[in-house]
């Protein structure tokens, strides 16, 4: 079973089809989460989230009620907690419900510091052994983890760039079968190698490192009139 689940980001940075991945999701039998305001979002959207969790503090009361009086599961959290609600759902999601992979959706945007959080969430023990099975998904980004081997990363049709980010120091990154290749490459800071785009004659490229965590971001270009971009 996959998970999806929607975050309590600014719409303006969801993507335009959301409605249309939760409903898909359901209709495949998939768990529905909603995270803290996002479980709100879901029900205005006309889909009932399966799960629930969050402090809620940021609902009114009759919100509240509402969720309480249509969602199977609500996991209420602790606002003073070691974990924020974002980290708790991805525990809940894995260890409780077993799912195979969960797609995150309305996690960036907003507050720069909420932002961070769902970022360098990724990197804290106990989300970090979930994180190859963790997608991000927004407007015009999707972002994917990868602990230390090789992976063969295949192309995504709606994106034209990806980049690639140390979120921790590296020992031997190489990209290879991509545009611009990177060979041997280590270092104790973060750096992103942005821009980078797929062969022509090419579906995929090979990323490969010895040490350390690594994020794969698949972009897209929007422009003033909020339309794609395509090259």
């Amino acid at each position: 079973m996959k998970a999806y689940a929607l975050l309590g980001a600014p719409e303006g940075n969801w993507p335009n089809d959301i409605r249309e991945r939760f409903l898909e999701a359901r209709k495949a039998g998939n768990l529905i989460i909603g995270v803290d305001r996002g479980s709100l979002l879901l029900n205005e959207l006309g889909i009932t989230p399966d799960l629930a969790i969050g402090d809620f503090d940021s609902l009114k009361r009759f919100e509240l009620a509402e969720l309480e009086s249509s969602v199977p599961d609500i996991r209420y959290s602790n606002p003073i907690k070691d974990l924020t609600d974002s980290e708790l759902m991805i525990k809940v999601a894995f260890e409780d419900y077993h799912v195979d992979n969960l797609t995150i959706l309305g996690a960036t945007g907003g507050r720069i510091d909420h932002y961070l959080v769902n970022l360098l969430m990724m990197l804290r023990p106990r989300v970090r052994k979930f994180i190859e099975k963790v997608t991000l998904i927004d407007k015009q980004n999707e972002i994917r983890f990868y602990n230390p081997g090789k992976h063969l990363i295949k192309k995504a049709p709606e994106y034209f760039y990806f980049g690639i980010w140390n979120l921790t120091p590296v020992k031997n990154l190489n990209i290879l079968k991509a545009r611009y290749e990177l060979k041997n490459f280590s270092s104790d800071y973060q750096q992103v190698f942005s821009s980078n785009e797929f062969r022509r004659d090419q579906s995929f490229f090979e990323l490969d490192f010895e040490k350390g965590t690594i994020g794969v971001i698949f972009s897209k270009d929007i422009d003033r009139f909020h339309n794609v971009k395509r090259i």
